[in-house]
């Protein structure tokens, strides 16, 4: 698939949509900072890899997609202060 179809869009849309209204802030987190961006790191290369393989299968996409993912990972990480991007604002929303 090369093209985002209604029913693709639709898809995206209720799932963020859904997730938005479940949200709830957490103030009672602990954190262990390391652990954490390593989750944050694994989950991103999880994504890009994800990525590589709906792009060779061709749907477009989906690969999109999951690059977004990926990047979203990412672009948190570096913003809640877990990845040192050297503040890099081309890249992430930092700064």
């Amino acid at each position: 698939m090369k093209q985002v179809t209604d029913k693709k869009l639709e898809k995206y849309f209720d799932v963020t949509g859904r997730a938005l209204k479940k949200v709830k802030i957490n103030t009672n987190v602990k954190i262990n900072i390391k652990e954490a961006a390593e989750d944050f790191l694994d989950m991103a290369k999880r994504y890009y890899s994800d990525a590589k393989h709906f792009r060779d299968k061709g749907d477009y996409v989906t690969a999109f997609a999951a690059l977004n993912y990926a990047h979203g990972w990412l672009d948190a990480g570096a913003r809640i202060g877990l990845f040192d991007v050297d503040h890099d604002s081309e890249l992430f929303t930092v700064d």
